[in-house]
C-alpha cells in the first residue's frame, strides 16, 4: 500500500523553485527525486533525503538545502549536494508530513509561498 505525505523538496538549482507537495514515499519516488541512491538523517520531528553518494557523482552543491538543515538546529560536517526530500518524521518511524514549523521556515528563509 502507497502512501502520500507532503514533502518538502529543495533543488540545488536556484533556478528551481522550492516547493510543497504530495509524494508517494515509496524507495522509487525518493530515488527519483534525489537522482540515485537514497540516504536519510533524520533530527527530530523531522528527516531529509538526499543522494548518498553524492561525493561520488558530481551533483551540484545545494546551499538553500545546508542552510535550512542549519537553522532547523542540525549542524552537519560535510556539504549537501543534489536535490533533498524532508519529511516529517512519525512516532512509529515512518514517514509523515513536513512539519508545519519546516515549512514555514523555509518559506521564511526563501521568501516563497508553500501552499501544503
Amino acid at each position: 500500500m502507497r502512501q502520500t505525505r507532503t514533502a518538502l523538496i529543495i533543488p540545488a538549482r536556484l533556478s528551481r523553485p522550492v516547493r510543497a507537495e504530495e509524494i508517494d514515499t515509496s524507495l522509487a519516488t525518493r530515488q527519483t527525486l534525489v537522482e540515485g541512491s537514497v540516504g536519510a538523517i533524520t533530527f527530530m520531528d523531522w528527516r531529509v533525503y538526499l543522494n548518498d553518494e553524492a561525493d561520488f557523482i558530481p551533483l551540484p552543491p545545494n546551499a538553500r538545502a545546508e542552510v535550512l538543515i542549519r537553522e532547523a538546529g542540525l549542524h552537519l560536517e560535510e556539504a549537501v549536494s543534489g536535490t533533498v526530500v524532508f519529511l516529517g518524521h512519525g512516532n512509529s518511524g515512518d514517514d509523515a508530513d513536513a512539519p508545519a514549523h519546516l515549512l514555514r521556515l523555509a518559506e521564511r528563509l526563501f521568501d516563497t509561498a508553500l501552499a501544503a
